[in-house]
């Protein structure tokens, strides 16, 4: 984002708001009963609940689209060129400055241990390609931390760009090639952490769509009834938005899809939306202990609230930024 876009950005999400499970006229149908307030200003998110949860401050990071390689990236080449050339200069959001997409990440989890973030929410777009000595280092400033952290991948992580093959038989390869580290022995498709009261879930949703076992798996954190924010890569679809948020998008389809010649991969599905993820979208929406929906994919800070659930994207980490959440008692 550039800078004037984010201060744009920043100067209505000072406003603040708050996302309380009162009926409005534009929302008579909401569902959410959990308690709890969400406010935003510039990229630090506070939600207080009345659930019992102690403070707590996650630190969300996602779309630093690293492309740091060495000689084994030679093979793939072909398939990394384009991706490898992007981002290589980036304006900091908050300083101005020229950065590197390395130097954004570590300035970041730095951040984060100066501010003593209890965990760290990585959901996807890390890497722009599954390079092998991205991934390592990666893992080797994460673990420098000693902050806990979970990661779902975004649709780069994975995509090596005009490799043969479908979005879900790619990410499995890759996945069990490459990213296997980074879900630190969790199923790569679905996890949950448990946060001081809090059950931090992250789904992939990274080919835009939903699993059967992913739909169960929400569910099953639904039935906890226990409090819990939920982190994706590509954000569910919200009225007005474009097709960035395009999981359970009724448009998402084989005509919608502008990209996939210059992503060089298999167009979208010419029938669209499968129920699972349709029934995803629907579960999460009414989902009454479910106090917040974190993403990123589109690079640019974003708040919307449906059904007094709030769904924030978080802007681009290529360029340094981050969102810090702020769990508090209400």
């Amino acid at each position: 984002m550039k800078r004037r876009n984010f201060l744009k950005a920043s100067t209505l999400a000072g406003l603040g708001f708050s996302a309380v499970p009162a009926q409005s006229a534009n929302n008579s149908k909401s569902k959410n009963k959990s308690q709890h307030i969400f406010s935003l200003t510039q990229n630090k998110a506070v939600i207080h609940s009345n659930s019992v949860v102690k403070s707590s401050r996650i630190f969300h990071i996602t779309d630093t689209h690293l492309s740091l390689n060495d000689e084994r990236g030679i093979p793939f080449q072909e398939f990394s060129k384009r991706m490898g050339n992007a981002y290589k200069s980036n304006i900091h959001f908050e300083t101005g400055e020229q950065v590197t997409t390395l130097q954004s990440f570590e300035r970041t989890l730095q951040r984060a241990k100066e501010q003593k973030a209890d965990f760290l929410a990585l959901t996807g777009d890390i890497f722009s390609f599954p390079s092998e000595a991205a991934i390592e280092w990666v893992l080797g400033k994460l673990q420098e931390t000693g902050i806990p952290y979970g990661y779902i991948a975004g649709n780069h992580d994975w995509h090596y760009e005009g490799m043969k093959g479908s979005s879900n038989e790619l990410r499995e390869t890759w996945t069990e090639k490459r990213l296997r580290p980074l879900y630190q022995n969790n199923d790569p498709l679905f996890a949950s952490y448990e946060l001081n009261g809090i059950q931090l879930v992250f789904i992939d949703d990274s080919a835009y769509e939903i699993l059967p076992q992913q739909l169960r798996f929400l569910q099953e954190q639904i039935k906890s009834k226990k409090p819990f924010l939920l982190f994706m890569h590509i954000p569910l679809y919200i009225p007005g938005r474009s097709m960035g948020y395009g999981c359970g998008h009724p448009d998402w389809g084989e005509k919608s899809d502008k990209n996939y010649e210059v992503e060089r991969r298999e167009i979208w599905r010419k029938e669209g939306h499968t129920k699972t993820t349709f029934a995803f979208y629907d579960e999460v929406f009414n989902a009454e202990n479910l106090l917040g929906i974190f993403a990123g994919h589109t690079h640019q800070l974003a708040v919307d609230v449906k059904n007094n659930i709030p769904q924030l994207v978080s802007a681009y980490n290529a360029a340094g930024n981050y969102t810090s959440i702020d769990i508090k008692p209400l």
